[in-house]
């Protein structure tokens, strides 16, 4: 592979040099599928990162702490949102979400994007948490009956907890516009390769690319002495 190739995004050995890390924040309401679409995109793309949030929820079956959330007690939730070690915290069906400050930190610098899988809220924090290098995309559910079944059949939450879900579920329609992308989920298959589309444009945008500048002005080098 030739010199061009070796800096190109897809080369997880030069990545940090190549551009810049970028956030992408999947959101919708439970049970439009952001969740899915976030497990088949870290499985076809080695270079981005899941962000694990923290949670006071109790652990679910088949969850595994630092894999799918920090499971902390409220005490420590609130000592680590006092520190400010948090960059996003909210109140969701009775317990407390945060996410890590450091992690991400961490990750964005050496030019891996990370992939945030929140609601509104917590979209809006990450935003005034000054960190720039978002992209905010939002999935709708096709209808209110389908999102009502795909929550039923998910078979994970009481009858309760899926009144709460539909309930909360137009509040978290009503902040669409707030995000720069907006799919309909109304085929898996289809919404995930036009998510996939949407990160490769972000990760071509010329802001993002750390070598871009001195590319150009070497070339335009080139041709000064070609012209001589």
């Amino acid at each position: 592979m030739g010199k061009a190739g070796r800096e190109t995004v897809s080369d997880t050995d030069d990545l940090g040099k190549s551009r810049c890390g970028i956030m992408f924040i999947l959101s919708s309401p439970s049970g439009a599928g952001k969740s899915t679409l976030s497990r088949k995109l870290l499985e076809s793309d080695s270079t981005i990162r899941l962000s694990v949030s923290t949670t006071t929820r109790t652990k679910r079956p088949g969850e595994v702490e630092g894999a799918h959330y920090h499971f902390v007690e409220r005490k420590e939730f609130a000592r680590m949102t006092a520190a400010g070690e948090m960059l996003e915290h909210a109140s969701i069906f009775g317990n407390l979400y945060g996410t890590p400050r450091i992690p991400v930190e961490a990750t964005l610098e050496a030019g891996r994007d990370v992939l945030f899988d929140v609601d509104w809220q917590g979209a809006q924090q990450l935003c005034s948490a000054a960190l720039g290098r978002i992209v905010k995309i939002f999935i709708l559910p096709p209808s209110l009956d389908e999102l009502e079944r795909r929550l039923r059949r998910r078979a994970e939450d009481s009858a309760e907890v899926i009144a709460r879900r539909m309930a909360g579920a137009r509040d978290e329609v009503s902040h669409w516009a707030e995000y720069d992308y907006v799919l309909v989920n109304d085929d898996l298959d289809r919404c995930f390769s036009e998510v996939k589309t949407i990160i490769a444009a972000e990760r071509l945008r010329s802001v993002r690319r750390r070598r871009l500048f001195d590319r150009v002005n070497a070339l335009l080098r080139e041709f000064e002495n070609h012209t001589k």
